[in-house]
């Protein structure tokens, strides 16, 4: 790959450091009265998700990592883990639950999803940014608390939990935000 010197570092440039992706989270250009320019950086392992602060003198350069996005498609879960398909290829990819995180809290089987390889490997996973589930299951509201903003915990079809609120009952279908899980709205047939 290409060397990326620092005054090419930006917000989303990817980098391998130690044999690692990482992507640039900030970086912040700092002129001291005397001396070298100073490029302080924050980035993200892309394998660990772990934060790395660095500092890099002016005419310093990194190793560009090869990283790719493409559209694909869960497709099931099996005992290594969460099947993925690239949409282009049709090739398909296993993904750990933990290499995963969070994002499949919400997928149903056939979803579309955005894949990032590293050296023809899968990496991580973008669910949609909006999904529409059904909820399998959530207490009754309390009679008189329909009105007001009070919230309760409701089991949805992929077997998430989400804070909905006192107006919507088993079987209804809503709309959670898939990266934050949080409830938007409920959904009419």
């Amino acid at each position: 790959m290409p060397q990326i010197n620092t005054g090419d570092f930006r917000k989303g440039v990817k980098v391998e450091i130690a044999g690692e992706p990482y992507e640039m989270l900030d970086c912040n250009f700092v002129k001291p009265g005397k001396g070298q320019a100073l490029y302080k950086t924050r980035l993200k392992n892309l394998l660990k998700g772990t934060i790395l602060d660095r500092t890099y003198k002016s005419g310093d350069s990194l190793e560009g990592a090869d990283v790719h996005k493409t559209d694909g498609q869960y497709l099931y879960k099996d005992n290594n883990g969460y099947v993925f398909m690239d949409n282009e290829t049709f090739d398909q990819y296993t993904l750990s639950k933990e290499g995963c995180g969070d994002a499949v809290k919400f997928l149903l089987e056939n979803a579309k999803c955005v894949l990032l390889f590293w050296n023809g490997q899968l990496i991580e996973i973008t669910p949609p940014q909006h999904v529409i589930l059904e909820v399998t299951y959530t207490e009754p509201a309390a009679k008189g608390n329909t009105a007001t903003n009070v919230t309760k915990p409701a089991t949805v079809e992929t077997g998430a939990t989400v804070n909905v609120p006192a107006f919507i009952s088993n079987g209804e279908k809503i709309k959670v935000d898939a990266s934050t899980g949080e409830y938007l709205e409920r959904v009419r047939d």
